[in-house]
């Protein structure tokens, strides 16, 4: 692989998982920050909601700007735009202001995905593609890892704040970007003339369009389904201890990032969308284990084993998207197709909490994700993919392996 495509993939992998890091801080902190502005937790848990319905915005705001103009600039945008954000999150003194400045911060973190993977992506040999994917979505569970890391370290000695204030340090990364990461040569090639031309691309692709949102609809419902109560339904539920749980945190990180990595490169031989259902078929037989299971042992067992499928699938996902979307609209329609995607599923956390007063905590999480699973399973079977398809004129449509 080119020193070219490196830096493509280490920027958008660092910016992801500096994204992800900044997102998940608040999932560690709910009950502190409930204290901290005197509010019920569900407040908080409300905050979550409002940065995940706004990166739809962020997604056109960005997208538009790298189909227009170039990956670069505008990913170098938005990396100082959610790093100044997060920074300020630090500061809030109210929790109206906590509120705003995570609903600003949604902006920031719905441009990201989009920009950075179609520069990585478009950089990258096709014969590596189903591997750097996985390496390019697993920043998500590597900022998850790290936000972990940082409730057992900075937490307890410099209190929540520091964790905002160490949020601004990706703003750095925007550095590395202008240094190091050449333009995309595949933008170049299909850059269209203007806003116009660029909307009329994407209005061809509707139905296409439709399908992606659908899909991505139901894998945010998977990912955040499993992923952004599960600390707190390990304290609350289960008993564990406070400081134990950012160690189960870190073990089924670990596991996503393996997960999406081992997929990732199982859909070079095997298809997208196969090696996708895969991956759930792991994740559905080990839900028992999650969400039933009977010691720490267990629980943190079937944790790491859930993300390994869950995230698995999602390492998928990165060049699903890119090799569907049209060439004049791939900053744009993959990041927004994702963020359009969070917005239907912003209420997961609401929606498992209002569960679990009905039914517990166990079953809300199992009987929701056993619905997701087997939904997305059906979306999978009836879509479509693009598997090799190149990114520039004149190449052969299907990789040689």
């Amino acid at each position: 692989m080119q020193s070219n495509s490196r830096h493509a993939v280490a920027a958008g992998f660092l910016g992801w998982t500096l994204d992800a890091f900044d997102f998940f801080v608040v999932v560690f902190l709910l009950d502190t920050l409930a204290l901290q502005f005197g509010v019920p937790k569900t407040r908080i848990i409300a905050t979550l909601t409002a940065t995940l319905a706004l990166r739809p915005v962020g997604a056109i705001i960005f997208g538009m700007l790298a189909d227009r103009y170039g990956r670069r600039i505008p990913l170098m945008a938005n990396v100082v735009y959610f790093s100044i954000i997060e920074l300020l999150s630090g500061f809030s003194t109210t929790y109206t202001q906590f509120l705003i400045l995570r609903a600003l911060f949604g902006i920031g973190m719905g441009g990201e995905w989009g920009v950075g993977a179609s520069l990585a992506l478009e950089n990258t040999p096709r014969k590596w593609r189903g591997v750097l994917s996985g390496l390019l979505q697993s920043g998500y569970s590597i900022g998850y890892l790290l936000a972990a890391i940082a409730t057992r370290t900075v937490l307890p000695h410099f209190g929540w704040r520091w964790m905002f204030w160490i949020g601004a340090l990706p703003a750095l990364l925007a550095l590395y970007i202008r240094r190091n990461v050449p333009e995309s040569a595949a933008w170049k090639e299909h850059r269209v003339a203007n806003f116009a031309a660029m909307f009329r691309a994407a209005k061809g692709h509707a139905q296409g369009f439709l399908y992606l949102v659908l899909l991505m609809t139901f894998m945010m419902f998977l990912s955040h389904g499993t992923q952004d109560l599960y600390p707190d339904f390990l304290k609350h539920e289960h008993g564990i201890a406070a400081t134990t749980v950012p160690y189960v945190a870190m073990l089924y990180n670990v596991g996503a990032v393996i997960g999406a990595i081992i997929f990732g490169q199982l859909s070079q031989k095997i298809g997208r969308r196969y090696s996708m259902i895969a991956a759930l078929v792991v994740s559905l037989l080990v839900i028992p284990m999650w969400a039933f299971g009977g010691s720490l042992v267990i629980l943190a067992a079937g944790a790491f084993l859930m993300q390994v499928g869950v995230q698995g699938a999602w390492g998928i996902i990165p060049i699903h998207l890119n090799e569907l979307a049209p060439d004049a609209v791939r900053g744009l329609m993959p990041g927004l197709a994702y963020q359009f995607g969070i917005l239907f599923a912003s209420p997961t956390n609401s929606i498992e909490d209002a569960l679990r007063d009905r039914f517990g905590y166990s079953w809300a999480l199992a009987g929701f994700e056993i619905f997701v699973m087997v939904v997305l399973t059906i979306i999978l079977l009836l879509g479509r993919e693009n598997h090799g398809r190149s990114f520039h004129s004149g190449d052969l449509l299907v990789e040689k392996e």
